[in-house]
């Protein structure tokens, strides 16, 4: 009896506070494990919509989706309840009191300043603030990962960073937030860009002329928000921070995330079942050490959807990367089929089309998949040899409780790039940033099989092994480094008229067969102060050279936010 009146006291407890929450507008990092816990409550039919092939969320629609969540708690495992009072306890910010959350400066914000809360599992703030018109919140952000390679067993690294993120909502409409982080390397500088993928598109990391391996990272934006209907939400967006687009669990043949971070303009329309957005960004080109040569490139981006709770979702955009010029205000225009208004331009740009849907009607299982058209292949869809056949796939299937297994979910997820994707015949308009695909990690003439396994052991513990087979063609050279044969294995090399074929098939080149093993394991013993332990096995064999080439490797990742 006790264990029931405490229940239905704590859910009363937390749908009082969530009645007069003051929005926050500015987003949650698409990082945050919140977005896993949601996701997983999605497919568990707990969630009706949660638009993550738009994934990023403010924190007032987090909290909006806790609510819905908390409503039918008696659904959730002992597991998902205690993950939803953790996440409660972050993001319910008007709840925010002396007994939940500490502040190690300031006493506007009504917050404990005891000094043995420091290292407890309240939610810590450097710094806060809290008035009728205005927040602001300040945390001190830290990591340090230490990376031995085991085969070859040469190398190690040591990456360490401090920053922070400053924070708020002002007149409970216009959201904002800083990121800065300031990092250094020893050891092994090659090595570190396997441990932290982002270094190599650093600039200050790639330039390498001070006598330590640094780098830096930062983010910014202003949000606004409003709802001038109702089931009517507008949000306007600019600034730059991590982005993803699309569908797809392991990558995104879209926007993948595994790019630099775009400086962009954002617009997020959604009523009733229709949502509607347009990006338009910018990001660098290849970088080279003359800056003479180093330019700017636009990506301009617009995506239609309609949703109908737990049964499906479908939607179709396009995109165009451009370069050579200024903004171009015929790709500013929200309302306009860009392949065109490309034409109309005289035909010098990047663009691309993708469908794709989503489904919910089946509980603990969703199903997902993705068609992505590079450039227009549209009159040779049926000729699967073709050279101008630029289309790749994904299909998906999550499954949550598989068995009646509490806290277990599976994903399964195959995809298959055809030759010459994400290519362009003028090389400044690649689909890339970079040296980086913006699209999918595998690249184009290749293929994945991609699978996950996650446990919740409690809501600070958490595993995921992953596996992954590839495919890939790669590109012929000879002994001089001269391209001899081009198999469309290369974002960055187009098809060359006249000298290379106007046939090919899947999977030509130099075939490079690898599978991936990877074992991660989190913990989290105080809040924000998180342990990541990952081992990685990379099985490589070059199937036409019949040439081996293994590696493995271990990384402890401790993170911190105060």
């Amino acid at each position: 009896m006790n264990k029931i009146f405490s229940k239905i006291l704590f859910t009363s407890y937390f749908l009082l506070l969530a009645s007069c929450l003051t929005a926050q507008q500015e987003n949650v990092p698409i990082d945050h494990q919140v977005y896993t816990f949601i996701k997983e409550m999605s497919v568990k039919n707990i969630l009706a919509f949660i638009h993550d092939d738009n994934p990023s969320m403010s924190r007032a629609e987090v909290t909006k989706d806790l609510e819905l969540i908390s409503k039918r708690i008696d659904e959730l495992t002992v597991t998902e309840k205690k993950l939803l009072k953790k996440f409660q306890e972050e993001f319910y910010d008007e709840a925010a009191d002396s007994t939940n959350t500490y502040q190690m400066f300031g006493s506007k914000a009504g917050f404990s300043k005891n000094g043995s809360d420091f290292l407890s599992d309240k939610v810590r703030y450097v710094y806060a603030y809290r008035g009728e018109s205005a927040n602001y919140y300040l945390n001190v952000m830290g990591r340090a990962i230490y990376g031995q390679n085991f085969k070859p067993f040469v190398n190690n690294s040591w990456l360490y960073d401090i920053g922070f993120r400053f924070r708020g909502t002002l007149f409970e409409k216009l959201g904002y937030s800083l990121t800065v982080q300031k990092g250094g390397v020893s050891g092994s500088s090659s090595f570190a860009t396997t441990l932290d993928p982002r270094l190599t598109y650093n600039f200050k990391y790639v330039e390498n002329i001070e006598n330590i391996g640094n780098y830096d990272f930062t983010e910014g934006y202003l949000r606004y928000y409003t709802e001038p209907a109702k089931d009517m939400s507008l949000a306007f967006q600019i600034g730059r921070e991590k982005i993803k687009f699309g569908y797809g669990y392991g990558s995104k043949l879209v926007l993948s995330g595994d790019h630099p971070v775009l400086d962009f303009l954002k617009v997020d329309f959604n009523y009733g079942v229709f949502s509607f957005t347009s990006l338009h960004a910018s990001t660098a080109g290849v970088y080279n050490i003359d800056h003479s040569l180093n330019y700017t490139k636009f990506i301009a981006m617009n995506r239609f959807k309609l949703h109908f709770d737990n049964l499906i979702e479908f939607g179709v955009g396009e995109n165009i990367i451009y370069s050579g010029r200024g903004m171009d205000l015929a790709y500013l225009n929200p309302f306009a089929f860009y392949k065109f208004e490309e034409m109309s331009l005289q035909d010098r740009d990047n663009g691309a089309l993708w469908l794709d849907f989503q489904t919910h009607f089946i509980k603990d299982v969703e199903i997902q998949g993705t068609y992505f058209l590079d450039d227009d292949p549209l009159g040779n869809l049926q000729d699967f040899s073709s050279y101008i056949n630029k289309t790749g796939y994904q299909f998906s299937v999550f499954w949550y409780s598989p068995f009646s297994i509490n806290d277990l979910s599976v994903i399964l997820e195959y995809t298959r790039i055809r030759p010459y994707v994400y290519s362009h015949s003028n090389p400044k308009d690649t689909y890339t940033a970079w040296n980086q695909i913006l699209g999918h990690r595998i690249g184009p003439n290749s293929d994945e099989i991609f699978t996950r396994i996650s446990y919740n052991v409690n809501e600070w513990i958490r595993f995921n092994f992953e596996y992954q087979y590839v495919r890939h063609g790669q590109n012929i050279y000879d002994s001089q480094g001269n391209l001899s044969f081009n198999a469309g294995g290369d974002a960055f090399v187009a098809h060359r008229d006249g000298i290379d074929p106007m046939r090919i098939e899947f999977l030509d080149g130099e075939r490079i067969n690898t599978n991936t093993f990877t074992f991660d394991l989190r913990y989290e013993p105080v809040r924000k102060v998180v342990f990541d332990f990952i081992l990685r096995e990379v099985m490589n064999k070059n199937i036409t050279r019949d040439i081996p080439n293994n590696s493995s490797y271990a990384y402890l990742q401790m993170m911190f936010e105060l």
